[in-house]
């Protein structure tokens, strides 16, 4: 009787430790499942010096408060699949969470490959003619630059994009001598 009586001391351990590592393991999927990664890009604008145009240098150059720049994701059949338009903050700055952004196809539609930058208008009065400064004229690709946000079940990846530059319409010829 008393062997029987340990052997169901044991099973019963056995079983309430097995139930055990199942709850933990469960507990530990549901937590990854949870945790939402989003993707954002940023980046700053400039207005660049007319000593410097037609050259990727933005020595001396200013950030453009209010410019505007648009997001735009292709996927691998290089149709859009997502489209904004930000505003600077008064540094030049832009930050831009990319809601509603989805990976079709988890390599091919990467925001490395599909997703650019593009000046689209300056606040300058002066400043308004889009320079090429990271190929800003046919959009800026996204940088990794090993950037991310997390939060409790939160995650943000953070791609980079520009510098991007507009530049006054008319600037003084170079004098060569």
């Amino acid at each position: 009787m008393a062997n029987q009586q340990q052997l169901m001391a044991v099973f019963s351990f056995l079983l309430l430790l097995a139930l055990a590592s199942t709850s933990v393991a469960a507990d530990e999927e549901n937590s990854y499942a949870e945790t939402k990664i989003d993707v954002a890009v940023e980046g700053t604008v400039y207005c660049q010096g007319c000593t410097h145009h037609g050259t990727w240098s933005l020595a001396d150059a200013k950030p453009i408060p209010g410019a505007k720049v648009s997001i735009i994701c292709k996927d691998y059949k290089n149709r859009v699949s997502f489209y904004k338009v930000c505003t600077t903050d008064k540094e030049g700055y832009f930050y831009e969470a990319l809601q509603g952004f989805t990976l079709k196809h988890i390599i091919l539609d990467h925001p490395l490959h599909g997703c650019t930058v593009h000046p689209v208008s300056s606040s300058l009065p002066n400043c308004r003619l889009v320079t090429n400064v990271n190929y800003g004229l046919d959009g800026a690709p996204f940088r990794y630059e090993d950037k991310r946000l997390f939060g409790t079940n939160y995650e943000v990846v953070v791609y980079t994009a520009g510098p991007l530059a507009f530049r006054p319409a008319h600037c003084p010829p170079k004098s060569h001598y």
